[in-house]
């Protein structure tokens, strides 16, 4: 059995199919936060130690509450992953940034990048 990738799930009150799509790619979800709670828009906020991916639903966060998160995560070196709360979205970016179905965690690509924040399959001009 391979090992999952520990992640937080930033955005929304509830996840629907996300969960299902996300064990596929290895993905555990560790902690979910709906980002509703004013206290998530302070500078100084930690995510949950062995974190090892922060996932943003960026329909769901304001723009304070997900620059908050993107700091926390740059602060202890963990990959952020930015999307819609869509399944379609999600495997889109997943697959963007390495995570692909089916791989186990030591087969993801060292050359993929994080996500910037834009939305998957969008290039800037």
């Amino acid at each position: 059995m391979s090992q999952y990738v520990s992640a937080v799930v930033v955005g929304a009150d509830r996840l629907g199919n996300i969960p299902e799509l996300l064990k596929g790619h290895n993905i555990a979800i560790r902690h979910h936060i709906s980002g509703r709670d004013p206290s998530h828009q302070k500078k100084t906020l930690q995510l949950p130690s062995g974190t090892e991916l922060l996932i943003l639903l960026t329909d769901f966060l304001g723009h304070n509450v997900m620059k908050t998160f993107r700091a926390a995560a740059q602060r202890a070196g963990i990959r952020v992953l930015a999307c819609r709360r869509s399944v379609c979205s999600m495997k889109q970016a997943l697959d963007q940034c390495g995570y692909c179905e089916a791989c186990d965690k030591s087969v993801v690509s060292e050359n993929a990048r994080p996500s910037r924040g834009g939305r998957p399959g969008v290039r800037a001009a």
